[in-house]
């Protein structure tokens, strides 16, 4: 079985007049979430996820509509068809789907097939994920700290997978389980908003790992050449990022379980080796993380799951998402300076993020697998844009100039023959950002104040949509140059 999806593009492969070819098959992709881009979640009458409750409480700017993905679904793939996608990323939604306890609703399943057949239809290879930091609000903000947490995902990706398969190849369980644990226990910033829980944070890693490798199993005994995977988001602290991969991957190296725990240590020190030349040593963040997440029992039911799986990988193909990963660098006191004044937060703001190319070079090659692709799955540039107001950043970048650099240091990386099969643009439109749409990623800016207008440019006032199929159709005629022009704005 290849992981790599056959491709709808023109041929890739071949003698080019500048050297340079995609691999056969390379997919150029955005990336979206339901609860962030369908809308119509948490009001009077609507389907209730696990966020309801801060929308409720008001501790959350609403949902409202989103972008109204739900109802206007074609719309918005025809604009992904413009930016020069063949791939778009999306996700089921569980709570949309199975709205109260043992209710599945089939006018849900109907909606989604559309979706998916839309995609089809417009030469776009869909990227589905079965959960994307949200499940339904009847089992509780603190599902994934129960027991059976696992066990009640694999019953819902069971019934996704029968109504859904048919028409998908590509999968990915979970989206960042490292993302998802840390900000419901550690950060609070997702609910149920728990702080500085180390040992919550670790149970659900644990359990989310789990559900990973069952949701995987129940995938694969249907149809067996699925590919399916789950995505991290990078970060420089092997406990946080790498550790949950080279988990699922163990057996692909033929590690046996009594060897596990010497194994990952011998990792980790590759890891910050590799890591620790670009990001720096962080050594306060990784003497605190080293205490309170100890490798060897971190993940007993993951690693449990790992060993008695039947397939000897769970990862059909690494699936990355990358943004920022110094996690010391996140540390601000507060007051600091940001996008649009000062913030008493104590940590970075998405806008404020660094960008860094060379980074990204250095980070990828660490994820590889033997024998698997590599797949970006998320990456982009944040904008903040704050009651109708669009802010500057203040490292003065813009996304035309961020998606030429990061594809730059993509096209760079295949060239000496890293395995990257796709790459996916964060996102395809300003969406809503976990509680907020102050933060904005999209290629296609909206203009909230005048409804959910769209607008031609980015929030920023750049053709980012333009610059991005300019450069896809560039480098899919094997022409690295595009990657060196700037347009006019």
């Amino acid at each position: 079985m290849t992981a790599t999806p056959p491709s709808t593009s023109p041929p890739t492969s071949g003698a080019t007049p500048t050297g340079f070819a995609l691999p056969a098959g390379f997919r150029f992709g955005v990336a979206t979430a339901g609860f962030q881009v369908e809308g119509h979640y948490n009001g009077p009458g609507e389907v209730r996820n696990n966020w309801y409750g801060w929308e409720r409480d008001g501790r959350i700017e609403p949902s409202g509509i989103a972008v109204d993905f739900w109802n206007r679904y074609e719309d918005h793939l025809d604009r992904a068809v413009a930016a020069g996608c063949d791939g778009f990323r999306m996700s089921v939604e569980w709570a949309r789907c199975e709205p109260r306890d043992g209710e599945w609703d089939e006018t849900a399943f109907d909606r989604y097939r559309a979706i998916i057949a839309a995609c089809h239809e417009r030469g776009l290879e869909p990227l589905v994920t079965l959960h994307h930091f949200t499940h339904p609000w009847w089992l509780g903000e603190e599902f994934w700290l129960t027991l059976d947490s696992p066990e009640r995902y694999t019953a819902w990706v069971e019934r996704a997978v029968a109504e859904l398969g048919s028409q998908v190849t590509n999968w990915v369980t979970l989206n960042e389980i490292n993302i998802l644990a840390l900000q419901s226990f550690l950060l609070g910033m997702f609910p149920p908003g728990r702080r500085m829980q180390a040992g919550e944070a670790l149970r659900c890693l644990d359990h989310l790992l789990t559900a990973h490798v069952l949701g995987y199993g129940a995938i694969k005994d249907r149809f067996p050449d699925a590919v399916v995977a789950t995505n991290t988001n990078t970060m420089s602290v092997y406990e946080f990022d790498r550790l949950l991969s080279d988990v699922l991957l163990a057996r692909l190296h033929d590690v046996s379980r009594a060897d596990l725990g010497s194994w990952l240590r011998d990792r980790k020190a590759a890891y910050a080796a590799q890591v620790e030349p670009i990001i720096g040593p962080e050594k306060l963040v990784k003497r605190i993380i080293a205490k309170r997440f100890p490798m060897e029992w971190a993940l007993p039911r993951a690693v449990e799951a790992v060993y008695g799986s039947p397939h000897r990988c769970t990862l059909d193909v690494t699936q990355l998402d990358y943004y920022a990963p110094g996690i010391q660098g996140n540390i601000k006191l507060p007051g600091h300076r940001t996008a649009g004044g000062r913030t008493p937060i104590p940590g970075q703001l998405l806008w404020d993020q660094p960008p860094d190319a060379e980074a990204f070079k250095a980070f990828v090659p660490s994820n590889v697998a033997p024998g698997r692709p590599l797949w970006i799955v998320e990456n982009g540039l944040c904008n903040r844009v704050r009651n109708g107001r669009s802010h500057p950043r203040l490292d003065g970048y813009d996304r035309p100039r961020y998606l030429r650099e990061y594809l730059a240091a993509m096209v760079d990386l295949i060239a000496t023959g890293q395995p990257i099969g796709s790459y996916y643009h964060w996102s395809l439109v300003d969406n809503y950002e976990w509680g907020s749409y102050e933060p904005r990623f999209g290629l296609y800016g909206v203009d909230r104040e005048r409804g959910t207008r769209w607008l031609d440019t980015d929030s920023m006032g750049f053709d980012a949509a333009g610059e991005y199929r300019r450069i896809i159709e560039g480098l899919r005629a094997g022409d690295r140059s595009v990657l060196h022009e700037r347009p006019a704005r």
